[in-house]
């Protein structure tokens, strides 16, 4: 009995030790508060929104915009312009191959949703696309007026025309396919930027194209729900040692709010370990099922004190005021 009573004891205290240990090695209150500014990602650039509730993959959004307060359309140059000026410190943007094999920088597989056209972006020319009107299809009273009509005629640039416009700035690119030879010929056209430059670049989409970019250029930030689970499943798993695994260094991560109590020593712990690990944190709100943002005054309330992370806005001329003040 008194041998059973000595290693209860000793468990006991084993348990204890080791949980003060899980506990102080992931506390955010022993971590000096950060003096940097959250990074603002713009999500589409400066775009016109519309409410989450009930969409899905098949939705046209741009049918159920809220009423325009400002005059840009997503993806193009002048939202990019706008976003970068209000205050972003990357802009994303989607990416969609032509005909002809070019990448053209619009959000949707089809064009009638929000343009004068019809069928698939890749049945498509540059040349052709560039003669439809990418302000067409937005309504904000179900049809009652189009207040963006021949205002987005010829606006939607190649990807090649991002990069001349902006040589220097920031950019999150979106592969909307699941082709892996997609991310091989991104792979093709960001080969020849410099190292400095392709610092300044990630680039997200489905686990194929993103593996074969990966391959072809592994030191370009990339992120995919195969990078994601590689890297976050044994954070959880281990984490708690402070140990980062390997698949979360040099990387990308789109972590939605509804999940980020989960990781170990969120919030200051778990992103100063993965900055050191060469790797960027994005905080998407929700479930990240639809791509919602921190919009609004009161979702950012909703955020760690000082947060210094990444923030995925969908507004970012309403929240790099707040944030920036």
């Amino acid at each position: 009995m008194k041998r059973l009573k000595k290693i209860v004891k000793f468990a006991v205290i084993g348990l204890t030790v080791m949980a003060a240990f899980m506990y102080l090695n992931n506390s955010s209150l022993f971590t000096e508060a950060s003096d940097g500014e959250p990074l603002l990602l713009a999500h589409r650039g400066m775009h016109q929104t519309f409410p989450m509730e009930g969409i899905t993959g098949e939705t046209c959004t741009a049918e159920r915009i809220y009423e325009p307060d400002h005059p840009y359309l997503e993806n193009t140059i002048p939202s990019m312009e706008a976003a970068f000026e209000a205050g972003a410190d990357i802009v994303e943007f989607d990416i969609q191959r032509t005909k002809d094999g070019q990448f053209a920088v619009f959000h949707d597989w089809t064009l009638d949703c929000r343009t004068d056209g019809t069928g698939e972006v890749r049945a498509h020319t540059m040349e052709e696309l560039k003669n439809l009107d990418v302000g067409y299809g937005y309504t904000a009273d179900g049809g009652g007026s189009h207040p963006f009509r021949g205002k987005g005629e010829g606006m939607m640039p190649s990807l090649e025309e991002v990069f001349t416009a902006f040589p220097e700035e920031s950019f999150l690119i979106h592969i909307k396919s699941d082709d892996p030879a997609e991310g091989e010929q991104l792979a093709e056209f960001l080969s020849s930027f410099p190292e400095d430059r392709l610092e300044q670049l990630a680039v997200y989409g489905g686990d194929q194209p993103i593996r074969s970019l990966q391959d072809a250029m592994p030191e370009l930030r990339v992120m995919s729900k195969a990078t994601l689970k590689s890297c976050l499943l044994p954070h959880i798993a281990v984490g708690w040692t402070g140990h980062v695994p390997s698949a979360c260094e040099d990387t990308q991560i789109h972590l939605p709010e509804a999940y980020a109590k989960w990781m170990w020593g969120w919030p200051d712990v778990f992103i100063n370990r993965l900055e050191k690990a060469g790797t960027r944190v994005i905080v998407v709100a929700g479930d990240g099922g639809w791509s919602e943002g921190f919009d609004t005054m009161e979702d950012l309330d909703r955020l760690p004190p000082d947060f210094d992370g990444g923030i995925w806005t969908n507004r970012i001329d309403v929240i790099a005021p707040v944030v920036n003040e």
